[in-house]
């Protein structure tokens, strides 16, 4: 179906523009009520997700500490500290491939989640050297400069960190663009859905996800700050809940709502991108998600 270039609304007899900041706020709201609509009717599977994510991170925090109890080798501390990384990020590229059914109104068991290891494993080392290499920025890389102590390191240290900011701003869409654009084709150009991504394809999704950043700022800094606070809340619940898995849950659904805007210009290449009828966007969307009182919340089973 083709949705009209614009929606309109009927004023004192006369049609007129729906206001467009109106538009951004309600997608906005409806994007804030899906994720925690999805995030509580699926908080058992979360709560797992974050206590193998735990596990796997005590292997950067905790077992470097132990070892310089015993050994003092700095290099021996590096390589855990780099091997953790590493494998917390495969960990989690995993999860959002397995997390990616959730978005799309449906579950997923521990049986996906084994069986997206072997799709999700690269994409997973690359986010780890890309993390390992931010460690180094701020720990060696930025201190280094700053100690110039002249104009020179001031300036050096601006780039460096600004750049760190745009890797940031742009890599919290990576782990969902790997598993909902990037796809591993045969010679024939077949889709393969069980093999991991190649060089290419990860070079193809950091591509798109400063795209995504450079064609979506506004909302890419909302939802930067929304899974600070969503982080923060995390801290409190001992990152249980939501935890790491709720913000790859919330990246997911930005990612998904985006490209509901893409398969709208693509359908109308004349439109003004600037102006997206997100509500005539999101008809179908909010039909499937609903709303719910408090009490859906706390007794789902007397509805």
């Amino acid at each position: 179906m083709k949705l009209p270039l614009y929606p309109k609304s009927q004023q004192s007899g006369s049609s007129t523009y729906i206001n467009l900041n109106v538009i951004i706020f309600f997608m906005i709201g409806f994007f804030i009520r899906k994720s925690f609509y999805d995030l509580w009717d699926n908080m058992f599977r979360i709560v797992l997700l974050n206590l193998g994510f735990i596990a796997l991170a005590a292997i950067p925090i905790l077992v470097p500490r132990l070892i310089s109890l015993f050994i003092d080798s700095q290099a021996l501390e590096i390589i855990f500290v780099a091997l953790g990384i590493l494998l917390c990020s495969v960990y989690l590229s995993t999860a959002s491939y397995t997390i990616k059914s959730i978005s799309d109104y449906g579950s997923f068991g521990f049986s996906d989640f084994i069986r997206n290891i072997k799709k999700a494993w690269s994409a997973g080392l690359v986010m780890g050297f890309f993390v390992f290499l931010l460690f180094i920025i701020l720990f060696v890389v930025m201190p280094f400069y700053m100690g110039f102590e002249s104009i020179l390191g001031l300036v050096l240290g601006a780039v460096v960190f600004w750049t760190m900011v745009f890797g940031l701003l742009s890599c919290q869409y990576y782990f969902s663009v790997c598993a909902r654009l990037i796809n591993q084709t045969d010679s024939d150009g077949t889709p393969i859905n069980d093999k991991t991504l190649s060089g290419r394809n990860l070079i193809k999704a950091f591509k798109k996800c400063m795209l995504v950043l450079l064609d979506n700022s506004g909302f890419s800094f909302f939802l930067m700050l929304h899974n600070i606070v969503v982080l923060l809340i995390s801290v409190v619940l001992a990152f249980l809940f939501p935890g790491p898995a709720g913000i790859l849950l919330y990246a997911d659904e930005a990612l998904r709502l985006r490209l509901l805007k893409y398969d709208w210009l693509e359908a109308n290449p004349d439109a003004d991108r600037r102006k997206i009828p997100w509500d005539a966007l999101l008809i179908e969307e909010r039909e499937k998600t609903g709303t719910r009182t408090f009490k859906n919340f706390i007794f789902p089973w007397k509805d």
